[in-house]
């Protein structure tokens, strides 16, 4: 995927897949029996870092400048 793709796919998961992730995951933690609140808070902070290992390709470089474009300051 070039970096064009990756930038808007990028968009797409911060403007609409991350806040859909926070509804289930808090939702799931709702619905869930009472844990105790180191287990709770374990489980909080592993949803909460868990989502960028699996996308982390997306976002690696979306800060820099688009290596596929020429320089044109030569």
């Amino acid at each position: 995927m070039g970096y064009k793709g990756r930038k808007r796919l990028a968009i797409f998961i911060l403007v609409i897949g991350l806040p859909a992730y926070i509804v289930l995951a808090v939702t799931m933690m709702n619905i869930a029996p009472g844990f105790a609140k180191p287990i709770e808070l374990l489980i909080y902070v592993l949803l909460g870092v868990g989502w960028i290992f699996p996308l982390k390709w997306v976002f690696m470089g979306i800060g820099q400048a688009n290596p596929d474009q020429e320089d044109e300051h030569n």
